[in-house]
């Protein structure tokens, strides 16, 4: 079902109550100043340094550490998008799960997302400029956000793994309203230098699909999948 957007819904309004309420800018930093100064031994791991992420299973009422992956994110020649996102995930859950002792076994969360226009992959801009290049090529179409999530444990059983697409329709825009919008600057850390849970919103009129997936992790989806892999609320909501 598509789902449109309008003034109400903007950041403020009713369609993101959880994750815009906040007027504080997360940051990676912060999110890496997070971890608990004695984490319980068997804590679920999310193996990333990104904010949205970690707003997003907070708000989902998850208890975890974070503890940042260091994976290569090059892509691999004639890599398509979604086998991109799916590796890479796999590989930050494991890299990070072969750090930690194998006992007592620990669940590792990796997520990668990409933003897709046509069969090109958009990665974050390299600056302002290119954030403005980025957003040209999306604004009055309609283009897909890939997030490849993994599960991997430390004790070394296999990981699984899934894809989750949405689809983000834009209404047109001058460069005078990109250049204005990436200065503001929650451009430069982001795919496709948009943040729909920000001041990006202005130029969103649908998403197909989920709409954490757009912001980082699909939240439904990857609860499903720690269920799956027999997680129990106990496990998840401590």
């Amino acid at each position: 079902m598509l789902c449109r957007l309008s003034h109400s819904d903007l950041p403020g309004g009713q369609a993101f109550p959880a994750l815009t309420t906040r007027r504080h800018l997360v940051t990676s930093q912060d999110v890496q100043n997070q971890t608990h100064a004695d984490p319980p031994s068997d804590r679920f791991v999310l193996a990333s340094a990104s904010p949205r992420r970690s707003e997003i299973l907070t708000n989902a009422g998850v208890a975890f550490e974070v503890i940042v992956s260091k994976v290569d994110e090059k892509p691999r020649t004639g890599e398509s998008a979604q086998a991109l996102v799916e590796r890479l995930a796999r590989e930050k859950s494991l890299e990070v799960a072969q750090r930690l002792p194998a006992d007592p076994a620990r669940p590792v969360l990796g997520a990668d997302t990409l933003v897709v226009s046509g069969e090109e992959v958009l990665g974050k801009p390299r600056d302002e400029e290119h954030a403005v290049a980025l957003l040209s090529r999306l604004v009055g179409t309609t283009h897909r956000v890939m997030t490849g999530i993994a599960l991997s444990w430390t004790d070394g059983r296999e990981a699984i793994a899934r894809v989750v697409t949405s689809r983000v329709e834009m209404r047109p825009a001058t460069r005078d309203e990109l250049v204005a919008y990436v200065a503001l600057g929650e451009s430069l850390d982001k795919a496709g230098a948009y943040a729909l849970q920000g001041e990006g919103s202005r130029f969103v009129v649908g998403v197909h699909g989920s709409r954490t997936n757009v912001i980082g992790l699909p939240q439904e989806e990857t609860l499903e999948l720690l269920e799956a892999a027999g997680l129990s609320r106990e496990d998840l909501y401590r």
